[in-house]
């Protein structure tokens, strides 16, 4: 995983107290989680539960902001897109943080042609920055950007609030496709401040620091997908 610099670390450390404050952060070693992408996990983020806390959200989506200028660059950025669903909340924030146009994709299409994945208005050649909630391994995100292309939008860059930074080959995959990934926030930031915190039992956090050593064993030793 890419370095990040002293703002983004600390940006991370906001992120992850927060979602902590919000209880978003669940940790079950003994019990796992079985991600949308297959992978057991025994960590899960809910950052939709952000959206009942105003003042968190603020906090976060102006971090987002910053995030997209400083590594993107609002020049480079036409209108902002979240995918179905969890992605559309913090794209209606972000875009109005950025005070760019936006637009939602479906996960399947509704009716027919070019724009069936499209809600809003999508001009031809439109540059677009998809955001979502977070990311495991990419590959949702991979088919909300086909679907931008397919009507027509310039999509070269992606940012989650989340990213696992556990299971491999996520930027690597969405990088052959030409997408970067931005994040604010990893689970080496949520153990950090979980830890500081004290919110877990140490043994909790020791489970979940075991995954993080060997996230695709651990994934297949509970029932979970393989590299």
């Amino acid at each position: 995983m890419p370095s990040r610099n002293a703002r983004q670390l600390a940006a991370g450390r906001t992120v992850a107290n927060i979602l902590l404050e919000i209880k978003a952060v669940n940790f079950r070693p003994e019990e796992p989680y079985k991600l949308t992408a297959g992978w057991a996990s025994p960590t899960y983020i809910d950052c939709r539960k952000l959206i009942s806390f105003p003042r968190a959200r603020r906090k976060v989506t102006e971090l987002a902001r910053i995030e997209i200028e400083e590594t993107i660059g609002h020049e480079n950025i036409d209108a902002v897109a979240g995918g179905e669903t969890a992605g559309i909340p913090y794209a209606a924030w972000i875009s109005d943080a950025l005070m760019l146009p936006m637009q939602y994709v479906r996960k399947k299409p509704k009716g027919f042609g070019r724009m069936a994945q499209i809600e809003g208005d999508l001009s031809e050649g439109q540059r677009v920055v998809l955001v979502e909630d977070l990311a495991s391994d990419g590959g949702s995100k991979l088919l909300f950007v086909k679907a931008l292309r397919d009507a027509g939008a310039v999509c070269n860059h992606c940012f989650v609030v989340f990213f696992y930074g556990a299971f491999p080959g996520a930027i690597e995959t969405m990088a052959k496709d030409g997408i970067s990934l931005s994040y604010l926030c990893t689970w080496s930031d949520v153990i950090a401040a979980a830890e500081e915190r004290g919110d877990f039992t140490p043994a909790a956090i020791a489970g979940v620091k075991d995954f993080l050593k060997d996230p695709v064993g651990w994934s297949v030793a509970h029932g979970g997908k393989g590299a």
